[in-house]
């Protein structure tokens, strides 16, 4: 698991969409993501997978294909997720980690799903259009005032907002609010059809509504409902349990062995996310449950306790050895701890269990070139090639490429591998210099020399 960069932005999934799409509009799409911080996404196996199977029969319904739609998780402590850039869905580890089953979790992603049916963001950027700039502008920042003073709890700063957007707004800011009201109470409605077509109770996402609501029932209180982007809180759950009451899966439970995944994620996210103090807190020594031993076993490991976290690990195996989860922990707890030939042994049993995995197969390569065997390193070389497949052209797979090439002594594809990575870094200086280096070393005219060549072209473009 790791996480990159930092994400400042308002608790609404709308605002987010509205800002990014009216900053990228302002200044040119291409201006405006160099401009944008990076976002603090997290990456692991186990989690993305569990994703998968929770939005897969979810889009199924939703007639989308589950291939097209991107789903990443963002390490940020509020319960929130959104849809922005398209076929896109941003979940908080928040919002996992408050969810008590799954089916909380699968309701916020069917509501998400709603938004991407309907087509809701194409949809908005035309009512942008159809408004003054000006006003949409104030509009906007007025409403990331209201949802700052909701973040941080401060109702003089949600009323703020009002008076901002007061100041420069009229009939068209509360045309645009009323649109995007409604687009959430579609994309509501859009989830029930989803969850009762595979056969799922909307009880969770209507528990994790009325859990958001009690939180903010206080600052919201004085909000005008007609300067909101989303339903009032009471009046959306009223709307939506009536509804949802009529499903005849509203009694629906979740599989046992679906809520020990859901618990499992929710354990490791808290052992790496949480620290050796939270994880004591939520998991006692006195708990012995699979969860709570996987969230102790992560957080000694990463504090350098590797001699207490293996035998928790191997015993977790023990109980559950075809879970490639577990495998892979222990993989990364010895690779982590300077054992990559220890390592090399429980990633190839994960690798064995999950063979198409991206990030499982990237571990895999880099436990193999840390044993700094020529032959583990051309090994390391088409699981990488592989990795491309699902994971597409990253820095990190670029960067163990070119350490796996050196390892073998092919220094000009160790150069290229090396420029390929520095030019996804942003670091074009570095990036000429490499593939300028490789493409002398390759025959004119082969792959090698022609993408070399291609590197060099966009490393030096304005």
């Amino acid at each position: 698991m790791n996480a990159t960069g930092y994400l400042h932005r308002a608790t609404s999934r709308l605002l987010v969409a509205l800002m990014l799409f009216m900053s990228m509009a302002a200044a040119g799409a291409d201006a405006a993501q160099k401009r944008q911080p990076a976002l603090p996404i997290i990456r692991d196996a186990e989690i993305e997978g569990l994703l998968r199977l929770y939005t897969r029969p979810i889009f199924k319904a939703a007639g989308i294909n589950p291939k097209a739609v991107k789903v990443y998780v963002l390490n940020d402590h509020r319960i929130n997720a959104f849809v922005a850039g398209g076929q896109r869905i941003f979940v908080n580890t928040g919002l996992i980690l408050q969810s008590k089953t799954p089916n909380d979790l699968i309701g916020v992603l069917a509501h998400e799903t709603g938004h991407i049916a309907g087509g809701h963001l194409a949809r908005m950027g035309v009512e942008i259009d159809s408004a003054n700039y000006t006003k949409i502008v104030g509009m906007l920042l007025g409403l990331a005032t209201i949802a700052g003073g909701v973040a941080s709890g401060n109702a003089e700063v949600a009323q703020a907002g009002q008076g901002i957007m007061a100041g420069s707004q009229g009939f068209a800011q509360r045309n645009f609010l009323t649109y995007a009201r409604g687009m959430e109470s579609s994309a509501d409605q859009a989830a029930l059809g989803f969850l009762k077509a595979t056969q799922q109770s909307a009880r969770g996402m209507i528990n994790l509504f009325e859990k958001l609501a009690s939180e903010n029932i206080a600052i919201l209180a004085d909000v005008d409902p007609y300067v909101m982007s989303h339903p009032m809180p009471m009046e959306r759950i009223r709307n939506l349990e009536q509804e949802a009451k009529k499903s005849p899966y509203w009694d629906a439970k979740d599989p046992p062995a679906l809520i020990l995944r859901h618990q499992l994620v929710q354990a490791k996210l808290t052992g790496f996310i949480g620290g050796p103090q939270a994880v004591m807190q939520k998991y006692p020594s006195a708990d012995q449950s699979m969860p709570a031993r996987y969230a102790r076993a992560i957080a000694m490991f990463r504090r350098g306790d590797i001699q207490n976290a293996l035998p928790i690990i191997d015993g977790l195996i023990k109980e559950l050895p075809e879970n490639p989860y577990f495998w892979e922990l222990k993989a990364q707890a010895l690779l982590e701890n300077g054992r990559a030939a220890e390592a090399a042994v429980p990633v190839k049993k994960a690798l064995d269990l999950l063979p198409s995995n991206g990030l499982i197969q990237m571990l895999a390569a880099q436990a193999y070139i840390d044993t700094e065997k020529p032959a583990n390193s051309k090994e390391a070389i088409k699981l990488l090639r592989q990795a491309q497949r699902s994971e597409g052209q990253t820095a990190e797979t670029y960067r163990l490429l070119a350490r796996a090439y050196a390892m073998t002594g092919d220094i000009p594809r160790a150069e290229l591998a090396t420029a390929e990575s520095a030019l996804l870094m942003g670091d074009r200086k570095l990036a000429m210099e490499k593939a300028t280096a490789a493409q002398a070393a390759f025959k004119t005219g082969t792959p090698e020399w022609t993408r070399a060549g291609d590197v060099m072209r966009f490393a030096s473009r304005d």
